[in-house]
């Protein structure tokens, strides 16, 4: 890259910087660190010049500062990406196919289930989504009291107008056992790791809502499955979480981006679109929408929900 644009080394790009506000010796930095320790070491000297410390904020219940890599704003931030918004005309849009086709593959690998559409607003949102689909007729809801308030409250919000109202059982210990789940009982909400922290044994949980013909719906943090089960694996039948932490920036609260995955046999229930891969008349991949259930895609009537984006 020097030879074409004609500079003979590095430092030479920075030659226009004088030299009284360039460093007259390198920085000590020992060998071999990653990034987020560099950022680290980096601000622990520029720290010298305040007098007050950092503060670190623990408020938020699921939207957190996370360490995010300089690389994934840089790729984000590229133009093919950055105007990405539902294709409306899909054979033009191949580019924005194949970046949500690879999203939606991704959250599959993440929590190990089966389908994945390309995202709604927030955590909140999704996990209202979640209950529509799980709910049959008049079925009831039933909601863990460890799960995070503020997706309660949308959760309440959204069901008086869907005719529901969430039926919450006691979590006294910071988690509880099993619900009793009798007949007429849709959906199951549990939260894992739930708003206290504490892991909840979903796969309990699972076989209870079974047993009773009812769906179970996990709230997952998409950072703890580096070291935690994956939903699909302990028996969820829909998992939803808040995307946030995967490398958004905190936007003073949100609204951030809803995460949803499911099984095969409630794709047609999911909203949204789903983008599939295919190949063209001439045998190369191309992408395309498989399943639209949204209402500016589709007769409004037909349409399972309007406030989904990517």
């Amino acid at each position: 890259m020097l030879d074409v644009i004609g500079v003979g080394a590095v430092d030479d790009l920075f030659a226009q910087i004088p030299d009284l506000v360039r460093l007259q010796e390198p920085l000590r930095l020992p060998a071999g660190l990653s990034e987020q320790e560099v950022a680290a070491d980096v601000a622990a000297m520029a720290a010298r010049n305040r007098s007050a410390e950092d503060l670190v904020c623990f408020a938020g219940a699921g939207a957190y500062d996370h360490f995010v890599p300089a690389v994934v704003w840089a790729l984000a931030g590229r133009s093919e990406f950055a105007t990405s918004y539902t294709p409306y005309q899909p054979e033009l849009s191949q580019g924005v196919l194949q970046a949500l086709f690879e999203f939606q593959s991704m959250l599959c690998e993440l929590t190990g289930m089966e389908v994945a559409n390309a995202s709604l607003y927030d955590g909140a949102t999704a996990l209202v989504e979640a209950v529509h689909m799980a709910r049959s007729g008049s079925g009831r809801v039933l909601v863990s009291g460890a799960l995070d308030p503020r997706l309660l409250h949308t959760l309440r919000t959204y069901g008086r107008g869907a005719g529901f109202e969430p039926e919450v059982w006691p979590t006294p210990d910071g988690h509880g056992g099993p619900p009793s789940v009798e007949e007429g009982v849709s959906a199951v909400v549990v939260q894992h790791p739930n708003v206290f922290g504490v892991l909840e044994d979903v796969p309990t949980l699972a076989e209870a809502a079974h047993a009773a013909g009812a769906r179970l719906i996990q709230v997952f943090d998409p950072m703890t499955l580096g070291v935690l089960a994956p939903p699909g694996d302990m028996g969820a039948d829909i998992a939803v979480a808040e995307g946030q932490p995967l490398g958004n920036h905190l936007n003073f609260g949100g609204p951030n981006l809803g995460m949803i995955a499911a099984r095969m046999k409630d794709v047609r229930r999911m909203p949204g679109r789903i983008v599939g891969q295919t190949v063209d008349v001439d045998g190369r991949p191309g992408y395309v929408l498989t399943l639209q259930a949204r209402e500016q895609h589709i007769r409004r009537e037909k349409a399972t929900s309007n406030i989904c984006t990517n």
